[in-house]
């Protein structure tokens, strides 16, 4: 009897029914699985949920034997998107800040970077995780911009990303908590999400930058050349010309789909059961973290003054982005003071990122 491709029996393992679904079948599971975990992550008010959402669905078609790959043009337009969102996001009002607190900026960045550099080193050196994929799944920076960069440096992609969302998952739930304690929000409405706003002549803008970003990114053979070259050419006509970019929600969606799609994928069950092994020292050192960080926050409020959420928010080793959306909706914060800190940590881990993971992968193998 004849028997197409997509059929199967029932006692068939999952693996080789995922594995004999023809690719426009295994896409539309992963994008309807992949709406409902970004759904349910929205409705649970889980920052990056877009994101996370999206690469748990390709995880569980990844080590369930999915064969499709987001194409890799695909993949350098959505970092390029990404590289806009960070670039779009620095303000001018930064600088100030800097200037009158590059002092202690300096010091806490420093004092983040070891403490995070140090996790990284112990986790390789009790051989939990390979050298440079512990340093690049510890770095306090933005998750989705270490992710990328990762690959480019030999680490292991699958299981930084891991480690960075899990971090994101973990912060992020910290910081509302702690933003909870002191801000009542009770009696304030989340403005709906426009998903398909009016399209400004700004979209134009970001479409070229991040073309050219992206250009530029492969001219100078940068790591991660979509995401990096945007992220600076994006920075410096935002900053230095005052051009705005229009980044529409559907687009960002979009983005983060194809980020998290093509992490996903590529994770397989003998990975997936070697970060299941890992888990509890992983979640150990993200709690290890977070506390050496809420203790400079402590220091900073009693020494200087400042309002504790606000050196809380600013010290918080999570994305720009979920301590931007978690300062935003609280009351009495001083973003630019939030946001001038978490930049400068940004471009260090940009800046010393790869340097740091071949000393420690270097020492460890020492």
């Amino acid at each position: 009897m004849d028997s197409s491709p997509e059929q199967s029996s029932p006692d068939q393992p999952l693996v080789e029914r995922m594995a004999r679904l023809r690719p426009p079948r295994q896409w539309l599971v992963l994008v309807v699985f992949s709406l409902l975990l970004a759904g349910a992550l929205e409705l649970a008010a889980l920052p990056a949920a877009l994101l996370i959402g999206p690469m748990m669905a390709a995880i569980l078609a990844g080590t369930n034997g999915a064969t499709v790959r987001v194409p890799r043009p695909l993949f350098g337009s959505a970092q390029a998107v990404v590289g806009c969102l960070v670039a779009n996001s620095i303000s001018v009002d930064i600088f100030p800040v800097f200037y009158a607190e590059w002092a202690l900026f300096f010091a806490v960045v420093i004092a983040t970077v070891a403490a995070s550099s140090l996790l990284g080193w112990l986790i390789s050196r009790w051989r939990i995780l390979p050298g440079t994929t512990a340093v690049w799944g510890s770095s306090p920076g933005a998750a989705t911009a270490m992710v990328l960069m990762a690959g480019a440096f030999g680490a292991d992609q699958r299981l930084v990303a891991f480690m960075q969302y899990l971090r994101v998952i973990f912060v992020s739930m910290t910081a509302a908590l702690v933003a909870k304690m002191w801000v009542d929000t009770s009696g304030v409405e989340v403005p709906p999400i426009i998903w398909f706003p009016p399209i400004d002549p700004s979209a134009f803008a970001a479409i070229g930058i991040a073309i050219v970003g992206g250009l530029l990114g492969k001219l100078l053979r940068l790591p991660s050349p979509f995401f990096l070259g945007t992220f600076i050419f994006g920075a410096v006509i935002h900053l230095g010309f005052g051009v705005q970019m229009q980044l529409p929600p559907w687009l960002l969606a979009l983005s983060y789909a194809m980020v998290g799609w093509s992490i996903g994928l590529n994770f397989t069950r003998p990975i997936l059961r070697h970060a299941a092994r890992a888990l509890p020292q992983i979640i150990a050192s993200i709690a290890a973290l977070i506390a050496f960080c809420g203790g400079m926050a402590f220091v900073i409020s009693r020494v200087l003054g400042i309002d504790p959420l606000t050196a809380y928010l600013a010290t918080s080793p999570g994305g720009m982005d979920s301590v931007a959306i978690i300062a935003a909706a609280a009351q009495n914060v001083d973003i630019s003071f939030v946001m001038a800190l978490q930049s400068a940590r940004f471009l260090v881990v940009l800046l010393v990122g790869p340097s740091v993971a071949k000393l420690v992968a270097r020492n460890v193998r020492d």
